[in-house]
């Protein structure tokens, strides 16, 4: 739901800030005279230009849509988020014999991302632990849990109650609400159900913004590019690691080069040469080089040659200058 949601927003900023810039660009930035005519034919990509004021907007719409549906504390618009703090319910629970007696249910809404947090000290978060209750004067018992935001939990409310499951015990009611197995009610807080077996089930509202686990904040990725470029990972600089990928990079690219430009040279120039090796080179490229990464790792390990020579083939299949050479003595590729 959050997704479509995300897509019509998107759409929408789209079409109108293309009316609001057209509009502005025609009242005040446009010649009244021969040279703003221009015949347009199909296919001529000189007419069409990339509109800087499109791109700058579409930056900034993404930036605005990223704070808006995550849990960013930016001073932005934001979406409805999920729901956090303390919520109550009452339950009722119904003995063989028709006695009955209710209990409450407090339940503290935490933030998820808690333990990935830090307090004003520097010390991480802690998830908190359950509010203290008064256990109550009946043989239902007033319980207490915790869950986090986007969780959900089977409230074992016989726990700690006089009267069990195996006593015939059986939750009748939800909030004052009569409820059958399988029935849900709708709070502003989330959902309260009763599951098939007769078990209450809570799941706080998650509103329209996603998970730090999905889609983290902006703030919260540039401060995790900021900690690793101070402390690293896995003990390696996050420039150590980048110069070990541009290394395979430029050695896959390098023996691809060295291998491809003879390869499409003659190819190019001699019709032995592209009739012998054409049916591999075509059954080969369209094929994408993630898709051989599970033979890269089968036949070569999955140290750095399997990477090289994944690096290798994927260069040694774009044979351009093959069909620039064909350009040349035929006109066509």
């Amino acid at each position: 739901m959050t997704g479509l949601i995300l897509l019509a927003v998107y759409i929408a900023i789209f079409a109108v800030s293309m009316v609001i810039v057209a509009w502005a660009t025609k009242r005040f930035f446009t010649r009244a005279d021969f040279t703003s005519l221009k015949t347009v034919t199909f296919g001529d990509e000189s007419a069409v230009k990339a509109n800087r004021a499109a791109s700058v907007i579409s930056v900034l719409a993404i930036f605005a849509l990223w704070v808006a549906f995550t849990n960013s504390s930016l001073p932005l618009f934001k979406a409805k988020g999920p729901f956090e703090g303390m919520v109550e319910f009452s339950y009722t629970s119904t003995l063989p014999s028709g006695r009955s007696d209710d209990a409450t249910v407090s339940i503290l809404v935490y933030p998820e991302d808690v333990q990935l947090t830090e307090d004003s000290n520097g010390a991480p978060g802690k998830i908190p632990g359950k509010p203290d209750v008064d256990l109550g004067e009946g043989f239902a018992k007033n319980d207490t849990l915790v869950i986090p935001r986007y969780g959900s939990k089977l409230i074992s409310v016989f726990k700690n109650d006089e009267f069990k499951k195996s006593d015939g015990a059986i939750v009748t009611h939800l909030n004052g609400q009569a409820l059958t197995p399988g029935e849900q009610i709708i709070l502003s807080e989330g959902r309260l159900a009763l599951t098939e077996k007769g078990t209450p089930f809570f799941e706080p509202s998650t509103g329209f913004r996603m998970a730090r686990l999905y889609l983290p904040a902006p703030e919260v990725t540039t401060n995790r590019f900021l900690q690793l470029n101070r402390e690293g990972y896995r003990n390696f600089t996050l420039l150590e690691h980048t110069w070990a990928s541009l290394q395979r990079v430029l050695l896959g690219f390098i023996f691809g080069a060295l291998v491809g430009i003879p390869l499409g040279y003659a190819m190019g120039l001699t019709n032995w040469a592209r009739g012998w090796f054409d049916p591999i080179v075509e059954f080969m490229r369209p094929v994408p080089p993630l898709a051989l990464i599970p033979l890269m790792i089968i036949w070569f390990g999955i140290g750095e040659t399997s990477k090289v020579i994944l690096l290798f083939l994927a260069a040694l299949m774009d044979y351009g200058n093959r069909c620039a050479l064909w350009r040349v003595r035929r006109g066509y590729c």
